[in-house]
C-alpha cells in the first residue's frame, strides 16, 4: 500500500485520524502538520527518500539537524514525538510493516519553570483596560475570567454563552481530547461577567446572534491569537517586561492559589490536567516564591 499511497495523502489521512479519533485541536494539528512537513521536506527533497522507506538513520540525521540549526532540546523532542505517532499511524493502519522510530530515545529536556506574574503585576494588568467602553469591558472581564479560572486562552474564546451558570457561580469548559470540566467563579469574575453581559456583549452583537460569550467587534468569535496581541497591549501598558505568553494568567492561577493552601488535585481538576505531574511544576514556583517571602521579611532570612 506504501507504493500506491503518495505522501500528501498520507498526511491528509493521519491530519483527519487526529481531529475525527484522537479529537485534537486545531492548534495541535497545526503543529503536527509544520513538524511533518519539515521532516517530509528533509526526506524527500534532501534524501531523495519516500517517507514510507525512511529509515532510523534518515531520522536521526534530522534530529542532527535540527540540533545543528539551534533547535532547542524541547523543540527537537517535540518533532520526534509528532514522527513517533505518524509512524505509528502508519503501522496501525497496516500502511508500513514497522515503524523506524523505534529505540530513538527524546533528548533530555530540562524542566523549564513558566513565567508567572505577581500578585501586584496582576492586580495592575486586570485594571489596565478602559471598562467604560464596551470593548474595555469586555478585556477587563475576560482577564478577569482567566485568573479566576485558569483556563487555557483557546478555552477562554471559544466559550459558549450557555456553559456559563452566574448564579451558581461556575463555567463548563471543553477542554483538550473534548474532555468537559466544571471550573468556579469568583465573585470578582461574576461581578465583571454581569457587567459584561450587561453593558459589554449587547453593544457588540450589533444585532446579530453568536453563541460565543466574547464577541469582537464586528459581533463575532475573537481568536486566539487575538485576544494574546490585548494581553501583550496591556503588559505594555502597565510596565510588565516579563516573558510573558498567552498561559501567563493561567500559570499565575496555578501558582497563587497553590500559594494559598489549594490542594494539588483539586489544582489539577480545574486546569484539566490529565496528569498530575503537569500540574505539580506549579508546586516548585510556589515553594520559590515562599523562599524568597522568607528571606525578605523574615528577621533572621
Amino acid at each position: 500500500m506504501s507504493e500506491t499511497v503518495d505522501t500528501q495523502q498520507l498526511l491528509d489521512i493521519f491530519y483527519s485520524y487526529m481531529v475525527a479519533e484522537r479529537r485534537l485541536s486545531p492548534n495541535t494539528v497545526e503543529s503536527y502538520g509544520r513538524d511533518l512537513m519539515k521532516f517530509t521536506v528533509f526526506v524527500e527533497e534532501e534524501k531523495g527518500k519516500n517517507l514510507c522507506n525512511c529509515t532510523r538513520l534518515e531520522i536521526l540525521l534530522f534530529l542532527a539537524e535540527q540540533q545543528k540549526a539551534g533547535l532547542s532540546s524541547r523543540s527537537i523532542a517535540r518533532m520526534l514525538s509528532s514522527i513517533r505517532t505518524f509512524y505509528a499511524f502508519l503501522v496501525a493502519e497496516n500502511i508500513m510493516p514497522h515503524s523506524p522510530v523505534c529505540n530513538i530515545e527524546s533528548p533530555r529536556i530540562d524542566k523549564k519553570l513558566p513565567a508567572v506574574l505577581n500578585r501586584e503585576e496582576v492586580d495592575a494588568l486586570l485594571e489596565s483596560p478602559d471598562s467604560e467602553t464596551p470593548i474595555g469591558l469586555r478585556d477587563r472581564t475576560m482577564l478577569e475570567f482567566l485568573y479566576a479560572t485558569g483556563i487555557r486562552v483557546t478555552e477562554l474564546v471559544s466559550l459558549a454563552l450557555e456553559n456559563v451558570n452566574i448564579d451558581a457561580g461556575f463555567v463548563i469548559v471543553m477542554g483538550k481530547g473534548s474532555k468537559e470540566r466544571v471550573v468556579p467563579l469568583g465573585e470578582v469574575a461574576v461581578h465583571w461577567l454581569k457587567e459584561y453581559l450587561q453593558n459589554g456583549r449587547p453593544q457588540l452583537m450589533r444585532g446579530s446572534v453568536h453563541s460565543c460569550l466574547f464577541l469582537n467587534r464586528s459581533g463575532g468569535s475573537l481568536s486566539r491569537q487575538g485576544f494574546w496581541k490585548l494581553i501583550k497591549k496591556y503588559c505594555v501598558q502597565v510596565g510588565i517586561t516579563k516573558n510573558i505568553s498567552p498561559h501567563t494568567l493561567r500559570h499565575s492561577f496555578a501558582t497563587h492559589i497553590l500559594e494559598g493552601g489549594a490542594d494539588l488535585r483539586s489544582v489539577q481538576m480545574m486546569l484539566g490536567h490529565s496528569d498530575i505531574t503537569t500540574t505539580q511544576i506549579y508546586t516548585h514556583i510556589a515553594k520559590d516564591t515562599l523562599k524568597k517571602l522568607h528571606k525578605k521579611y523574615h528577621p533572621r532570612g
